[in-house]
């Protein structure tokens, strides 16, 4: 006897609806799954389409234009263009000569006038004018010695203005043959303007420099080099052998070099952990930099950092880790804030460089237009409007660079009194008349590592080590991420 099947409606019924589910479900997958798909391939025939729109272009300019246009004139032109649309001023194309130049000032020598400067793309906050500005001045070269400051404008360069400049054609202006003259105007600040003669030397691209101030042990780190960590842990060794209870780790006007070197400093200082993290759009080039398990220095020994508004890139990493981890006490002013990573392609013999990353500080803070500030905030005097114009007759009638000429070995007594004479006549503060008048020496030769005597920043740190307080300062730093978080709720209470 055969065995009957009987199904039951019912079950029928539910095998269907289990059916109808199960081919929803998938087209609602699929279509989930479609739309970036077609969001991806509507972007790639769009770039199809400008990359077939550009070739046409520059066809046309190559068949039809008036004179003949050399291709590399209209392929330079047109890179110039893609990245100025960025809007990025980290991000450029590099003609020949602009590459040949980044090689140099990264790895060895090259003929300019010594400064670091940056030069925002298009129209200011308030309609000002888009000038050139000084991110920091190289130790020891021209623009250091003739006094040029972080931060001072350069409105002209042999009498163009540099607002309707290109970087390009700035840079090309401020290098090139040692022993010319390049003839700038500076502002700094609203009122004061001066003339400065800057004559091209070699620019040797320096990096570390380091001395004893009694007990603690001073390095100056200047940029971030393939050879900053040997330098750096050469200093280290050096304050091991005199005995340095404390250090100081001076970033001022440091705007950075590579990311690599500059973690690798922090390895001398820190005990494992994160030094820094980069974050791209590709998450698969997202990086962690680590410190090593091993330290150059006891993990007990106080350390204060300086920073400035010419701290900037990988000094900040620095100046941020150090801060993050708990590891030294930042005094100074708040640095640059640049947030971002760069990388260099060639392109034949050009190139091209990119922000590919952001990083962000041990405490996921990125300080990108944002700066560091320090735990204790100690700026040199600032000029009133009244003062900018004394210092500007003064600049200007050379008193100062003449005399020093004249009086190469002037005493301290010759000195007051050339400082007291300089008070009565333009009554400006003596402490700020020494100071001129020291730079004007130091600029006749190779500056001293420190000047303890006129730099207030130095003598604060200097104070906080030797006082006994820095145990207790480090107790009440806070890292960059709650500094951000306080910001966040000090808005919100505001509005």
């Amino acid at each position: 006897m055969k065995e009957k099947i009987i199904r039951s409606p019912r079950g029928k019924s539910l095998l269907s609806v289990l059916w109808l589910v199960a081919t929803l479900s998938f087209c609602v997958i699929f279509v989930l799954a479609s739309v970036p798909n077609a969001e991806a391939q509507g972007r790639d025939q769009d770039a199809r389409r400008y990359t077939s729109l550009i070739q046409n272009v520059f066809d046309f300019i190559q068949q039809h234009y008036v004179e003949e246009v050399d291709p590399k004139t209209l392929f330079e032109g047109a890179m110039s263009g893609m990245f100025n649309s960025l809007g990025d001023p980290y991000s450029s194309f590099l003609p020949e000569k602009e590459m040949a130049g980044l090689n140099e000032t990264t790895e060895g020598s090259f003929g300019g006038v010594g400064l670091y400067i940056s030069k925002p793309i298009g129209e200011q906050v308030g309609g000002k004018p888009p000038y050139v500005e000084v991110a920091s001045p190289i130790e020891d070269t021209p623009g250091w010695r003739a006094g040029i400051n972080p931060g001072d404008l350069i409105i002209k360069i042999n009498d163009e203005f540099t607002d309707v400049l290109t970087m390009d054609e700035v840079l090309a202006r401020l290098k090139g043959t040692p022993g010319v003259a390049v003839n700038l105007i500076i502002r700094r600040g609203e009122k004061l303007e001066f003339p400065v003669t800057l004559i091209r030397a070699i620019i040797e691209v320096p990096t570390v420099k380091y001395d004893m101030i009694g007990d603690i042990g001073y390095v100056r780190i200047l940029t971030f080099t393939p050879m900053t960590v040997e330098r750096t842990r050469a200093a280290l060794d050096h304050f091991k052998a005199e005995n340095a209870r404390s250090l100081v780790i001076d970033l001022r006007n440091n705007y950075g070099g590579l990311l690599q070197s500059a973690v690798g400093v922090c390895d001398l200082f820190l005990d494992g952990g994160v030094v820094v993290s980069t974050r791209s759009r590709i998450p698969g080039e997202n990086a962690v930099f680590n410190a090593r398990r091993t330290t150059a220095v006891p993990t007990t020994m106080p350390i204060v950092s300086l920073i400035n508004r010419g701290s900037a890139s990988a000094a900040e990493i620095v100046a941020g880790a150090l801060k993050d981890r708990g590891r030294a006490y930042l005094v100074g002013e708040k640095s640059f804030g640049k947030g971002s990573v760069q990388q260099v392609y060639p392109l034949d013999k050009a190139g091209f460089k990119i922000t590919t990353a952001r990083y962000y500080t041990p405490s996921e803070v990125n300080i990108d237009q944002i700066g560091i500030p320090p735990d204790r905030e100690v700026l040199f005097p600032e000029f009133s409007d009244a003062d900018a114009e004394k210092l500007n007759t003064l600049i200007t009638d050379n008193r100062i660079p003449t005399f020093v000429e004249a009086n190469p070995q002037a005493s301290p007594a010759m000195l007051d009194t050339f400082v007291r004479q300089l008070h009565q006549e333009y009554q400006l503060d003596t402490v700020l008349l020494r100071r001129l008048v020291r730079n004007e020496q130091n600029r006749t030769v190779i500056a001293p590592v420190y000047d303890l005597e006129y730099d207030v920043q130095l003598q604060e740190a200097v104070n906080i080590l030797r006082n006994g307080d820095y145990g207790r300062l480090m107790q009440t730093t806070k890292t960059l991420k709650d500094l951000q978080n306080e910001a966040v709720v000090e808005d919100a209470q505001a509005s």
